[in-house]
């Protein structure tokens, strides 16, 4: 590969790298996967709950929007399609479950080794309590909220991705926010 292409490959846009995976750019697809994938699981790992799960979805997930890139209407929407069919299939899982979701904060976190221990100690906790308040919102305002406080999501995106109204997602963060905040309490 000559350095402008690699260039171009770079720089390519999620519009213009869709359009060359609809012309069947398997090159374009594997950028697409490598900078989505990332995202994808972080949202299905907390969501989920559960890192095996997640890594289930999102196969899922860009094994389905390889296989049905030609239904999406917006090439620029590529990233907001993801969300939604990640977000969708993990909401759908949880609706399955009979039980409620485990928490396994060792296999969602990242241990720092940069940190006194007693402060990754207290790091660690309040991570497990956050996880922990995370499972105790419903799936719906969950997903909202890591969303829009994770992902960095619009009103308006989200409501795209959950099939809701911006005001309902409002109200569905709200009352998450509302929760946590009291739930996590005793850390502030």
């Amino acid at each position: 590969m000559t350095v402008p292409e690699a260039a171009l490959e770079v720089e390519s846009d999620d519009a213009t790298l869709a359009a060359r995976v609809r012309d069947g750019d398997v090159r374009a697809y594997e950028q697409l996967v490598v900078r989505y994938q990332g995202q994808m699981f972080r949202l299905a790992s907390r969501i989920l709950a559960d890192r095996a799960e997640a890594e289930d979805i999102v196969q899922e997930v860009f094994l389905t929007a390889w296989r049905r890139i030609g239904q999406l209407q917006d090439d620029g929407a590529f990233a907001g399609w993801l969300y939604r069919m990640t977000t969708n299939r993990c909401l759908n899982l949880l609706r399955s479950r009979q039980l409620p979701a485990d928490v396994d904060p060792d296999a969602t976190e990242s241990p720092r080794t940069d940190t006194q221990p007693e402060h990754a100690v207290q790091v660690s906790s309040q991570l497990e309590a956050l996880t922990v308040a995370l499972q105790q919102l419903t799936p719906e305002q969950r997903a909202c909220w890591l969303l829009r406080e994770v992902h960095g999501r619009s009103y308006e995106e989200i409501g795209e991705i959950v099939g809701a109204n911006a005001t309902a997602v409002r109200g569905r963060i709200a009352r998450a926010r509302a929760q946590l905040a009291e739930v996590m309490k005793p850390w502030r």
